[in-house]
């Protein structure tokens, strides 16, 4: 077997290694592939592992050889599935590999908003305390989590896992989903409809895919019914939020603030109107990067490989 993979290096920037999969056969491993050069990188591949490569029906057209594609990821939205299937190639992702970090990440954000520990960080580092004449001093508000609601919108394994820390936090929660759920244990939680959950959130976070019906969720009318007082939180997907009316409405004082892992172009265009916010923190799409994260990852797209070798794939999408 062929083994060719074709963005490896936010995955494995160096930390980690390949070298279990040359047990499946030859590996070949580019840390980027441009659009133009797929098909000659790929011409020979039986299998392919990828991240953000998008993969067409007339890229499928091209690799006769092809059997299998392992997407080093979630979301599998960059790989034409029908098209794959009709072509008889497998293709499977990781479910769940991230729900701690992307959890974690989104608290981040949270607490970067509220206490802003950089910018108090760096202000004492610069001389701001020794020059006091307090023994204490605040850039920001210093904001408590204790008694604020959180509204989750999305409810999966990710959803649940903030609803779990915002429980710690001895916050009150509101959730969103389409769906009915189970109801879970977490002492002050309630399903309730969207637009009351955008009425009485302090923090509203996101954990839903993205579906026509969540593109643009956050948008102009979204935003009219948030408290001036609140915040907004994007781990999920960039193209869940209008950035020209989130934008407008933290410049305009409408909000209070936003934290965001992801935006609806990455890398951003220098035109993205986030990026001049100064109520807006931005990370670069890292939730998942952590060592311990990418090691799982690892792992399991290792295992994806080894069962569609074994004969037995597993954690495909295109059955």
């Amino acid at each position: 077997m062929k083994i060719v993979i074709l963005d490896a290096y936010t995955s494995n920037p160096g930390d980690l290694s390949w070298d279990r999969f040359s047990e499946f056969g030859e590996v070949v491993v580019y840390d980027r592939t441009p659009k133009e050069l797929i098909v000659e990188r790929c011409k020979d591949a039986d299998a392919i592992i990828l991240n953000k490569v998008i993969i067409t029906d007339e890229i499928f057209e091209q690799l006769p050889k092809l059997k299998y594609i392992g997407i080093l990821a979630t979301g599998f939205n960059i790989v034409d599935v029908e098209s794959a299937k009709k072509h008889g190639v497998k293709v499977c992702n990781v479910p769940t590999y991230s729900t701690s970090s992307v959890a974690q990440l989104t608290f981040a954000l949270i607490l970067e908003v509220y206490n802003q520990v950089g910018l108090h960080s760096n202000a004492v580092h610069s001389g701001d305390w020794e020059n006091c004449a307090d023994f204490s001093f605040a850039k920001t508000p210093l904001i408590e989590l204790l008694g604020k609601t959180i509204g989750i919108i999305g409810f999966g394994k990710i959803g649940n896992e903030v609803a779990k820390i915002a429980d710690a936090f001895s916050m009150n929660i509101l959730c969103y989903v389409p769906s009915k759920k189970p109801q879970p244990s977490y002492k002050n939680f309630k399903f309730v409809s969207l637009d009351e959950l955008v009425e009485n959130s302090d923090i509203i976070s996101l954990h839903c895919p993205l579906t026509p019906q969540t593109q643009n969720l956050v948008n102009k009318e979204f935003i009219s019914k948030m408290k001036k007082n609140a915040i907004i939180i994007n781990t999920s997907r960039g193209q869940a939020i209008d950035e020209k009316a989130l934008a407008d409405a933290l410049n305009n004082g409408d909000i209070y603030g936003a934290g965001v892992d992801v935006l609806s172009v990455e890398p951003p265009k220098k035109d993205n109107p986030l990026l001049k916010c100064e109520r807006c923190f931005i990370t670069p799409h890292v939730a998942w990067a952590g060592y311990e994260t990418r090691q799982r990852l690892l792992d399991v797209v290792y295992d994806n490989l080894k069962a569609f070798a074994d004969g037995n794939p597993i954690n495909v999408v295109n059955k």
